[in-house]
């Protein structure tokens, strides 16, 4: 009889055991832009991915998980020792957060090469986009080059024949004139390369007031871009030069911030707060209620970002590194904010690309309103270079 108790103990112990280790949470490196005046993109991010883990209890796709949250003051320097940290002394394996190109150049590598997953939730540089693709990287908003690519197929049909480009000089700023250009086919009569810290536009817009385009796209995220749109303004150019530009350049911060300024661009953009499906109806509602204010782009980004990790997670039963963990993620078998949604062979979205507008609500609040859609299952040009 006390054999057989300590049989049946030993038994519960393995049990108990096993339920224990099940339950230890998979590590969540998180490293983002929370300062600069970018911080708001890598805020947005955070915030919606805490969000998405909370509504789960703690879990994403079932399984419990431990954000480590870091700032990378936009330094590649310093997000690259964030990782190198993690890395060796917290053996954390699954990465996100990434906002800028330039920090996603400096980290991803280390990622990889100690055999971690990386699932960016923003930047999408063209990099790693073809040739060097890799079965552990993944892109969960969209190909530099293509959010881009929607604002020239819009350009290009609002017939404007002669324009004057600008972006920061970093590699989002390039892949943003390479994806407007490939799409665009008119005249481009100059292309500006500005500071990715540059506040003061005013030499930029002397220039484009002196060349007369017909239009001009600029991408100048978070803060320049709130600099650049109210400088324009105030500059006199609103009503002398059109302008059309893509998500980052024209999102709900950013709106909110020029207010009257943002009336009568062209902007392009995958996911806006009006979309009507169950999934972003609920994540809008879900998002004001808790953080009391609207998100923006990157926070729909980071939500979805959350979700497939979740997708990986429930196929693996938390286990990073086993291969169903990966074809969890290629099935992305969960709804998202933005709708419609697939992996390409690269690991990068094919996604719509839409069209919207700022207009002034009764309260003199200026939002964004979807117009209709400019391209229908958009994959990046890069992906033919992949051999995944």
């Amino acid at each position: 009889m006390r054999l057989k108790s300590l049989v049946l103990a030993g038994i519960a112990l393995g049990a108990l055991a096993t339920a224990a280790q099940a339950q230890t949470p998979v590590k969540l490196g998180i490293v983002t832009t929370l300062s600069t005046p970018g911080g708001y993109l890598g805020e947005d991010v955070r915030d919606a991915i805490l969000l998405a883990i909370e509504e789960e209890g703690g879990k994403l796709g079932g399984i419990p998980v431990q954000p480590l949250i870091e700032d990378d003051k936009l330094k590649p320097a310093d997000a690259k020792q964030i990782v190198d940290k993690w890395i060796e002394n917290d053996k954390v394996k699954l990465f996100t957060g990434v906002i800028f190109s330039n920090v996603s150049v400096a980290v991803v590598p280390t990622i990889l090469e100690s055999g971690g997953v990386f699932v960016s939730p923003n930047a999408g540089p063209s990099n790693f986009a073809g040739k060097a693709c890799n079965k552990n990287y993944y892109v969960a908003s969209w190909q530099n080059d293509n959010l881009h690519e929607s604002a020239g197929a819009l350009a290009k049909k609002l017939g404007y024949k002669k324009m004057i480009l600008l972006a920061p000089n970093y590699q989002a700023g390039k892949d943003a004139l390479t994806g407007f250009k490939r799409t665009y086919g008119g005249e481009v009569i100059e292309e500006i390369y500005t500071g990715l810290d540059q506040t003061d536009f005013a030499p930029e817009i002397a220039r484009i007031r002196a060349a007369k385009p017909d239009a001009v796209f600029q991408f100048h995220p978070g803060g320049a871009g709130i600099a650049f749109l109210k400088q324009w303004s105030q500059a006199g150019m609103k009503d002398q030069i059109p302008m059309v530009v893509a998500a980052p350049s024209l999102e709900q911060k950013i709106a909110a911030a020029v207010g009257d300024a943002a009336i009568g661009i062209a902007a392009t953009t995958h996911w806006n707060t009006d979309f009507k499906n169950p999934t972003n109806e609920a994540f809008v509602k879900a998002f004001v209620a808790k953080y009391k204010r609207q998100p923006t782009v990157y926070a729909s980004q980071g939500y979805d970002t959350a979700k497939l990790i979740g997708a990986g997670l429930k196929a693996s039963g938390g286990k990073v590194e086993d291969p169903s963990f990966r074809a969890g993620m290629l099935k992305a078998d969960v709804k998202l904010t933005r709708g419609a949604f697939k992996f390409g062979n690269n690991q990068h979205p094919i996604q719509d690309w839409y069209e919207v507008k700022a207009v002034k609500g009764a309260d003199g609040t200026v939002t964004l309103q979807t117009v209709g859609k400019v391209l229908e299952n958009l994959q990046d040009a890069y992906a033919k270079d992949c051999a995944l």
